[in-house]
């Protein structure tokens, strides 16, 4: 086992990690940036390095820092988190020429995988189905035009190597598509360094299914359920549960094997996600893999009685998957709210500032998982997610309720959140019912629902 890891990453998930060194008597070292000086991952460390201003480009994404901050520190394994460097292929090679031990799967496989058309054609040699589309990237808009109408409109174009609904555009008619190509390769381009684009079927509101997977070292490889992550605007996750309301158990184990064959075809080690489009029908076709841990991964632990960030330090020290994960059953359901510092009811506009009042929900089946407190200010460099709410019930119908109860009983002052916002889905019979998909949040906001809920609110 190791005797020191470096988290290169911030925020909850940073002290996520921390949390789960100590339980297996690991001692930890948290990289800060200046603006981060008074998070709670630095605090609860055993060491902590800064490692540049604010801004993650000039901290977080800075390789050599980082690994400059392993050396100094005697860390021998680096968890790289979520984002940031968490699937960067080179920087898993640079640990590895450090004799540093990078907590997740080889350069090779994010490299490969990460490249979401050599992901996709990787999915089709192992029989994992995979929406029509063309058989690589395209040369220019042209190309893509022609290739488009063979295909048959509507169209999605993604970038290759996009990520987190960056490089995506759907496109409806044939009108639109060279505009909307040269704005996903243009954006894909500024964000990843490559504007290369290739075409697929666009399947219309379906939901978004995620299956967590694990692999290790002996050839051994599980998969841990499936995650429903339909409730998103503009391709950014509000609200996950697990297991998926419009699963059969039949579908369940079909997606299940593709996933576990697909991880097993090219050998993978640690923890990931394999990400599928389900349409009305119950087709399922493969999207893309997650070469990292998800934000969304305690839903799965709450339902598996897992420990995901455990399994991934022991996987990378060479151990076998654990015994208890495997063959395992989903027990109750679980729910999570991404709390973001957000204002829902203006266009989302982020709420960066200090915390005057930080009260958080308990309760029997209330978990969060958070790096804030009292007294904490938002930082407006990073992401605006300050906390994740977690909740888990014998059934979906009592999850839900105790997911209602829960926002409502969460108090922060001094910033703007989503809270009401979740609490208004929450609360609506679609959710309530298991119906709605990827559109379902952009529809409801159109509708001026979301608006409706707010007055409520304010009114009780």
């Amino acid at each position: 086992m190791f005797s020191k890891v470096l988290v290169a990453n911030r925020g909850e998930i940073a002290l996520r990690v921390i949390r789960a060194c100590r339980e297996l008597n690991i001692e930890t070292v948290a990289v800060y940036s200046e603006a981060d000086v008074d998070s709670m991952h630095v605090q609860l460390a055993d060491e902590a390095v800064c490692i540049g201003p604010g801004p993650s480009n000039q901290s977080y994404l800075k390789s050599d820092r980082i690994i400059a901050a392993a050396e100094i520190t005697g860390a021998d394994a680096i968890h790289p988190g979520y984002g940031f460097l968490s699937e960067n292929a080179r920087f898993a090679e640079i640990c590895e020429s450090c004799n540093i031990k990078f907590i997740g799967p080889s350069a090779e496989v994010i490299r490969m995988m990460g490249d979401k058309n050599t992901a996709r054609a990787t999915a089709v040699a192992n029989g994992v189905p995979v929406t029509p589309g063309t058989d690589g990237c395209v040369a220019d808009a042209a190309e893509g035009l022609k290739l488009a109408k063979g295909i048959g409109f509507p169209v999605m174009i993604k970038a290759t190597a996009g990520g987190g609904g960056r490089g995506m555009r759907p496109v409806m008619k044939e009108s639109e598509f060279k505009s909307m190509y040269e704005a996903a390769s243009s954006e894909a381009l500024a964000a990843f360094g490559n504007g290369d684009c290739y075409l697929e079927k666009l399947v219309i509101n379906p939901h978004h299914i995620e299956f967590q997977i694990l692999g290790d070292s002996h050839g051994g490889a599980v998969h841990l359920g499936e995650r429903d992550c339909s409730m998103q605007r503009r391709n950014q996750k509000i609200i996950e549960e697990a297991p998926s309301p419009i699963l059969s158990p039949e579908q369940r184990a079909r997606m299940g094997e593709a996933s576990v064959n697909l991880v097993k075809a090219i050998g993978y080690e640690n923890a990931g996600t394999i990400e599928y489009l389900v349409d009305d029908e119950g087709n399922f076709y493969f999207m893309e893999m997650n070469t990292r841990i998800q934000v969304e991964h305690p839903i799965t632990e709450e339902v598996y009685g897992a420990d995901l960030i455990k399994e991934q330090i022991q996987i990378a020290a060479g151990c076998p998957i654990s015994d208890h994960l495997r063959g395992c059953t989903p027990r109750g359901h679980s729910i999570e709210c991404r709390i973001n510092a957000e204002d829902a009811y203006t266009n989302f506009t982020p709420s960066p500032g200090q915390i005057d009042l930080w009260y958080a929900p308990g309760g029997r089946g209330v978990r969060v998982d958070t790096h804030v407190y009292s007294g904490y200010s938002v930082p407006p460099y990073y992401d605006s997610m300050i906390a994740k709410l977690i909740v888990h019930g014998a059934t979906r119908q009592s999850a839900i309720a105790r997911m209602r109860r829960a926002l409502k009983e969460f108090m922060i002052h001094g910033i703007k959140t989503t809270i009401p916002f979740q609490i208004s889905i929450i609360e609506h019979e679609d959710f309530k019912n298991g119906k709605y998909n990827i559109g379902w949040v952009s529809e409801f906001i159109e509708r001026g629902e979301h608006l409706k809920a707010k007055e409520d609110h304010e009114v009780s």
